[in-house]
């Protein structure tokens, strides 16, 4: 913001100097045309000169002058009185965002000149440097990554035939480069002075996204409105970050809504960040203001792998011990299967540091996904959590789920599985809206993943739910249980009402519990390769990983699979 308000400063500085140039070229004319009156000779002097055409040095001035106030233009984009309105939102510029995302000084910006060619409406009376959207390229944490942001003080960052091809030139870019790409959106929409020219830009851009899904990382970030045909191109990316109380996603939006089945509807309840959050689960992750989200962008893309090449993955120096015993294991996980804890406790007592960067943590909670790090390195964890439903996989925890393992399958990234899974939800509601389907999603996304999986069953593995969460059977690496676990098809009381019909039910549950309900038998079948110490849990995770460094498994070939959508 600073930067702007110097800049635009100087312009300001730079305008009232050639103003008063002018004034200075008038009286010079002034008086030069009181001694033309008076001497004939100088008279025919001036008049050859003010005929003579300009040096080529003069229209080189000319235009250096010229491209001065057009890169200060561009640095205004829609001028002060705009970036006041935006400010009043309690909203940053598109400038201002991508000051703080990238390392200072690191940006490079691409088309700051590029301006509109439309010219209808009155169009071609209103031009802006760079048209609404600032592209580019820098480093975030000493990391190259390239970037977009759309304007709202231009245009209402509006999409334009120009502006859609400047996104193209940065997603493009980063593809060939092997680099993520960041969208951050705050657009009113197509422009609509533009027609068809805008949809296609908007066909283009959603074409980009589907040829860049598991090539680079690709961030949306959405800090104003993004509605109608807009909201699927960060709807294709891979995360989508949202900005409290100031941005909103919808199709159609409140008015639409209203006129067609008569819901009075606000923005905020149809598509703010806490309904998709939270209820419909597009956005991963919410936050109270830009520079909170910022920063959240910025620590993700510490955890992300520069493109689908291997050796992009990040590393950095351990400072936790591999070898750390963790004893506090032993006292979180209650001994009785019915009691809730929370699996992120268990999880945090695990990873380096006990940092973990939840993606969706508002949403589906009876499952927990995260990137961590292991001795340094990037994993990707996925952990039932009893807290909520018991822990149990509904078609929401399936979904979450599903997507996130397929997003570290393709690109690298080792998957952490921790299973306390009583089963999948059962109810009418849950089997109408297609359970079967949905659960079936995080079951293919298991078994077509061809990273490094350590599989660690803290207490309960019942029924279809233990053979979904990575177990050994869907080609899990490395597979354990706690010497608490219980995999089963059942709990012991249900199994033994269904075998006994209701008889001898308290000394039949006993047996039953004796016989199944310990991981003894997976262990003697070879389904678990052991019964390990709790507080040994990170250490033999950590050996682990480090020979499977070098795993190769690769699927049937084939066009592509056909994953129950």
């Amino acid at each position: 913001m600073f930067n702007i308000t110097l800049r635009s400063t100087s312009r300001l500085s730079i305008r009232s100097s050639n103003n008063a140039n002018n004034v200075l070229i008038s009286d010079a004319k002034s008086r030069a045309m009181a001694a033309m009156a008076l001497s004939p000779t100088l008279s025919r002097t001036m008049s050859t000169m003010a005929d003579e055409p300009k040096s080529a040095s003069a229209w080189k001035r000319e235009f250096r002058d010229r491209l001065s106030d057009s890169r200060a233009a561009s640095l205004l984009g829609g001028g002060e009185r705009r970036i006041e309105a935006q400010h009043s939102k309690g909203k940053l510029t598109a400038r201002e965002r991508i000051n703080l995302l990238f390392d200072d000084g690191t940006f490079r910006e691409y088309d700051t000149l590029k301006g509109h060619r439309c010219n209808e409406f009155g169009m071609e009376k209103t031009q802006h440097p760079g048209d609404g959207v600032i592209t580019g390229h820098g480093l975030i944490n000493s990391r190259p990554v390239y970037a977009f942001s759309q304007d709202f003080t231009v245009f209402g960052g509006s999409l334009s035939e120009t502006n859609a091809e400047k996104i193209l030139k940065v997603m493009d870019k980063a593809m060939k480069m092997g680099c993520p790409v960041i969208g951050l959106n705050d657009s009113g929409g197509a422009r609509i002075q533009e027609g068809v020219d805008s949809l296609a830009g908007y066909a283009d851009v959603f074409q980009q996204n589907v040829m860049a899904s598991g090539v680079i990382p690709q961030i949306s970030v959405v800090m104003g409105p993004c509605a109608g045909g807009a909201v699927y191109s960060p709807a294709m990316t891979d995360f989508i970050f949202m900005v409290e109380n100031s941005s909103y996603m919808f199709v159609t939006g409140p008015d639409v809504v209203k006129t067609v089945t008569n819901e009075t509807v606000t923005q905020e309840e149809l598509g703010g960040a806490k309904t998709h959050t939270e209820t419909s689960g597009v956005a991963h992750r919410s936050f109270q203001n830009d520079v909170s989200c910022l920063k959240a962008v910025r620590k993700i893309f510490d955890y992300l792998p520069l493109s689908n090449d291997k050796e992009s993955l990040p590393w950095k120096e351990p400072t936790d011990d591999p070898d750390r015993l963790c004893p506090a294991l032993v006292h979180l996980v209650p001994d009785d299967p019915n009691v809730p804890y929370d699996m992120t406790a268990v999880v945090k007592q695990i990873v380096d540091h006990g940092d973990l960067f939840e993606i969706m943590p508002e949403f589906a909670k009876n499952i927990v996904t995260g990137f961590a790090r292991m001795e340094g390195r990037t994993v990707g964890v996925v952990a039932n959590n009893p807290s909520t439903l018991a822990g149990c996989l509904d078609i929401d925890a399936s979904v979450k789920a599903a997507r996130f393992v397929r997003f570290c399958d393709a690109f690298n990234i080792p998957l952490l599985t921790f299973v306390d899974v009583p089963g999948f939800l059962p109810g009418t509601d849950q089997e109408y809206n297609g359970i079967i389907r949905h659960g079936a999603k995080l079951l293919f996304a298991y078994a077509e993943a061809t990273v490094p999986k350590v599989t660690v069953i803290t207490r309960k593995a019942y029924g279809g739910a233990y053979d979904v969460m990575s177990s050994k059977h869907l080609r899990g690496d490395c597979n354990y249980s706690w010497p608490g676990g219980e995999i089963a098809v059942m709990g012991a009381k249900g199994a033994v009402e269904i075998i006994f019909r209701g008889k001898d039910v308290e000394k039949e549950t006993d047996n039953y519990t004796e016989r199944f309900a310990n991981p003894m038998v997976a262990a003697q079948r070879g389904f678990i390769d052991d019964i390990i110490d709790p507080e040994e849990t990170r250490r033999i995770i950590c050996d682990d990983l480090r020979m499977l460094e070098s795993k190769k498994l690769e699927n049937p070939p084939r066009k592509h699979s056909n994953i129950p959508l």
